[in-house]
């Protein structure tokens, strides 16, 4: 059966997001959705689209996972060395997307990025399966490999002896600059709100047009 992309249409008509309804912080009203979706029952719902820059201002974007988020911003762990994390060395600038098509939402956030302190990566590396641990202490993310099969002796080999976290394993923290919420709506007439930082450390809360 074929299908015509142009005919793939959804009306969004499941809520409202309105400036008397939000909360002044963003770091709340991200507080009040995260817990509206992970009531949900969504699929890998703390799974984020990660956009970074090169230093010359070419992008790139992959999905990674959310594992932590407070004030002072939204953490996730990865290969230092990757291709992503050669990006950030470059250019400490980042976006986050969330979509959550169970709600009709979706959050962006845009911020400066910075690693966060050895003690949280060392706690979050213990606390993963060991598998996990394996293939992150063995993996040279984004390089090229031989084959599959180079990958797998490795793994292998690494499994009889004590996983500690490599000093090219670890997280970052996207310190945000600039969040929106968008709530979809009848009509594509969709509620954005946008919350920008300001110097005093206070959010300016704008409605944006769909």
């Amino acid at each position: 059966m074929n299908i015509d992309i142009r005919d793939i249409r959804k009306n969004y008509s499941m809520k409202e997001l309105t400036e008397a309804d939000a909360s002044k912080d963003p770091i709340d009203q991200f507080t009040r959705w995260w817990q509206e979706a992970a009531d949900s029952a969504i699929d890998e719902v703390n799974a984020m689209t990660l956009a970074t820059a090169s230093a010359d201002g070419f992008p790139s974007a992959r999905i990674v996972l959310l594992k932590a988020f407070s004030a002072e911003g939204f953490v996730f762990f990865t290969n230092y060395e990757s291709f992503k994390g050669r990006q950030l060395a470059d250019n400490p600038k980042a976006c986050l997307v969330f979509f959550w098509k169970e709600l009709e939402r979706q959050v962006r956030i845009t911020g400066l990025v910075e690693k966060v302190s050895e003690m949280e990566s060392d706690e979050y590396f213990l606390s993963r399966p060991t598998e996990s641990r394996i293939g992150a202490a063995i993996s040279p993310q984004s390089r090229v490999i031989t084959n599959r099969e180079w990958l797998q002796e490795k793994f292998e080999k690494a499994k009889t002896e004590l996983v500690k976290r490599p000093g090219h394993w670890g997280g970052y923290r996207v310190r945000p600059v600039l969040i929106e919420f968008w709530q979809g709506r009848p009509g594509r007439l969709h509620d954005r709100l946008q919350y920008s930082l300001n110097e005093d450390g206070t959010w300016t809360i704008e409605r944006l047009a769909p």
